[in-house]
């Protein structure tokens, strides 16, 4: 069972609202250590002090903010005490916005927030609100003795909170060096229609299970074999080939042939798959027998015979 890492409160205006924080994401990620390649032992590093050559204690280890190469400015741990935000258990909501108006960009680590002890009402009410009126409450919040700026919204029946990225913490465009390039490239109307036709053949749900870590996978599936004493045939590296010029509406085309060329195949392996339709069950009532003929009467007899 996951544990709450943090216990507080949400506020906005003079309502309170007693909640737990909880990672929303476990790492799937394949840790190695580092081990000595004679002897298979995991090896330990240390701090040297590369003057004179002597490990340095972790008690006599300061902090340094580097001016230049080689110069330092050295800060003692009561000096940045002074400086820590108070610790508050509050995440304070300065502003709701559109949900819409913030990049993805801006987003760092999920979390979920539950309701604490008593919270349940105002917990459910906020949450309704913000589904209501589709907005993103915007907040502070002091998370081991650092100050987060954190997006709380509504998530299924819970509310979710991420810890965001400050304005100056995210690269201008105009820093990158290719973009006025592609800013000034041109495109014309068949490839633009052309281009919009494959986006279209693409298009579906966002189904999260459908997406795997292949590498991972493949890393975990390497690892177990090993750990049985099977050989492992290492390939040799595939000579990369130079990238050429592409025809772009010819690649556009074939990638439009080949994304409707597969879909024609999936829907005829799913003919194929569906179950045949079971024959139609006869009628339990059966249909009424014919009757017999009546007998023709004397009199008619006689009149067919005249």
């Amino acid at each position: 069972m996951a544990r709450a890492i943090w216990t507080g409160a949400i506020s906005f205006g003079l309502v309170t609202v007693p909640v737990k924080v909880y990672s929303a994401i476990e790492r799937r990620t394949v840790r190695f250590h580092q081990l000595s390649g004679k002897t298979g032992v995991r090896v330990v590093q240390k701090r040297i002090d590369p003057q004179t050559g002597d490990e340095v204690p972790y008690e006599e280890i300061v902090k340094g903010y580097e001016l230049a190469p080689d110069r330092y400015v050295v800060v003692e741990p009561a000096e940045l005490e002074t400086l820590e935000p108070s610790k508050t258990r509050a995440i304070e909501i300065e502003d709701f916005v559109q949900l819409s108006e913030i990049d993805p960009i801006y987003y760092d680590h999920p979390y979920y927030l539950v309701p604490g002890t008593g919270g349940a009402k105002p917990y459910r009410l906020l949450l309704e609100a913000m589904e209501d009126t589709g907005k993103v409450g915007i907040a502070r919040v002091v998370i081991r003795s650092k100050e987060q700026l954190v997006a709380v919204r509504p998530m299924g029946d819970v509310l979710g909170m991420a810890t965001m990225l400050f304005g100056d913490e995210v690269l201008p465009t105009d820093r990158l060096d290719e973009v006025p390039e592609a800013a000034q490239a041109k495109t014309t109307k068949r490839e633009l229609d052309v281009a919009e036709q494959l986006v279209e053949s693409l298009a579906g749900q966002f189904e999260p299970d459908k997406y795997h870590d292949t590498y991972r996978e493949q890393v975990l599936e390497l690892i177990e074999r090993k750990a049985q004493g099977r050989k492992i045939a290492v390939q040799p590296p595939a000579e990369e080939v130079a990238p050429t010029a592409p025809d772009l509406m010819g690649a556009l085309r074939a990638s439009l042939e080949a994304v409707n060329a597969r879909a024609e195949a999936d829907g005829a392996s799913k003919r194929r798959k569906a179950p045949a339709k079971a024959p139609a069950k006869a009628s339990a009532r059966k249909a009424p027998a014919k009757k017999p003929a009546a007998k023709k009467s004397g009199s008619s007899r006689a009149a067919s015979k005249r």
